[in-house]
């Protein structure tokens, strides 16, 4: 049995949209591609029942933050996302100054369709542009080319009040000065959020495949670091400096939802393979999805929801997860709240060791963050910190 603990890294709810136009090579997410039109209807009907058998576990709560990843989910018609919202505002309290995400790829970019989605009530929209040059979009597996990531840039700063897009760097061949010239163009085109995010070979992907067979070339690590510390210091003197690992913003504009999840709040997670935190009672619960579309289709129709786990966090779990979660944050973590979590004090010899490595630094009363060299090794920070 776990110990009672607040959310109060705040509330918000995932919709995971599975499907893609292709699939991109570096890419190990839950997304599909399918060659016949998918039953948009059918799949907001199983959206609906799923966010109403979660609702009644989070009775009282009030969302902040609702975010439509996937896969692609401005392939989705704006009257399917007009659905799923207005579900969400009938089963929850939503307060009137939520941040409501949409993640859009360029080459489905539409002026129609994001007007649609601003109707409907989005108001955050994160393109995922990934790179500025188009031999690297094609190594990317990506179905835009520059223009038209300028274009649907252009088109949705015309529509949204608030807008991100990802790029991807320490790609294949890149340099250093290479990336500069184009991370400096990205930031002229920026409003006020970026996801900046270094290349990693995930198992399970093609780009896994070629990696172990010779065929591809990704930065030898000492190179990754610069290419991380050039990011770092050019978002910064721009004034869109990191307050994640991966994630840059004007002060007060950092992604609400995304800070649930490294503030350790609750949050719901529907559709296929989508994973959640609930605090129910005295326990906290790890909630996951079947990540097969239309098997998770099925198992909604027939029960309610497609949930294929569900299981309380012991007090050595939370703790974890609330040291992995919150070092990736430039605000750091409370260590009071660590205590809460894992019904334990993080052991001062470890932290003092840390302290005096410069890997970690104290930043007020009972308030810890990762350094910049501490993020370099943050898995191996977060392991001593739990020991």
């Amino acid at each position: 049995m776990t110990s009672q603990v607040s959310s109060d890294g705040g509330f918000g709810i995932y919709i995971h949209w599975p499907f893609c136009a292709a699939k991109c090579p570096y890419c190990d997410f839950n997304s599909h591609v399918r060659h016949q039109p998918v039953d948009q209807s059918r799949f907001a009907d199983a959206f609906e029942r799923e966010l109403s058998h979660f609702a009644d576990l989070t009775k009282g709560k009030v969302v902040q933050s609702i975010f439509f990843g996937g896969g692609t989910p401005s392939l989705m018609e704006p009257a399917t996302v007009e659905r799923i919202l207005s579900k969400v505002s009938d089963l929850w309290t939503v307060d009137p100054e939520a941040e409501i995400s949409l993640e859009a790829n360029p080459s489905s970019v539409e002026a129609d369709r994001f007007k649609g989605y601003r109707a409907a009530g989005v108001n955050r929209v994160s393109l995922g542009v990934q790179s500025l040059i188009d031999s690297d979009l094609r190594l990317l597996g990506r179905l835009h080319d520059a223009k038209t990531a300028r274009s649907a840039i252009e088109i949705a700063r015309s529509t949204f009040p608030r807008l991100s897009f990802d790029l991807i760097y320490a790609r294949p061949d890149q340099t250093l000065a290479g990336w500069e010239v184009e991370l400096k163009q990205a930031l002229d085109l920026a409003a006020d959020h970026m996801s900046l995010y270094q290349l990693t070979i995930e198992e399970g992907t093609p780009y896994f495949q070629l990696f172990h067979a010779g065929k591809l070339k990704i930065p030898e690590p000492d190179l990754g670091a610069a290419f991380y510390e050039l990011t770092q210091d050019i978002t910064a003197n721009a004034g869109l400096p990191a307050y994640e690992v991966s994630n840059h913003a004007k002060p007060g504009a950092e992604c609400r939802h995304n800070l649930v999840y490294w503030r350790y709040g609750d949050y719901v997670g529907v559709g296929p393979g989508a994973h959640g935190r609930l605090s129910v009672g005295v326990n906290r619960l790890a909630t996951s999805t079947e990540r097969h579309p239309e098997t998770w289709l099925e198992n909604v129709e027939h029960n309610g929801h497609g949930m294929i786990e569900s299981f309380g966090l012991n007090e050595e779990e939370q703790g974890d997860e609330f040291l992995l979660m919150g070092l990736r944050l430039t605000e750091g973590i409370d260590l009071t709240r660590y205590e809460r979590f894992a019904s334990r004090s993080i052991d001062p010899r470890r932290l003092n060791d840390l302290l005096e490595h410069g890997m970690v630094e104290e930043i007020g009363e009972n308030r810890v963050r990762a350094t910049r060299e501490g993020f370099f090794v943050l898995d191996a920070v977060v392991a001593d910190l739990a020991a």
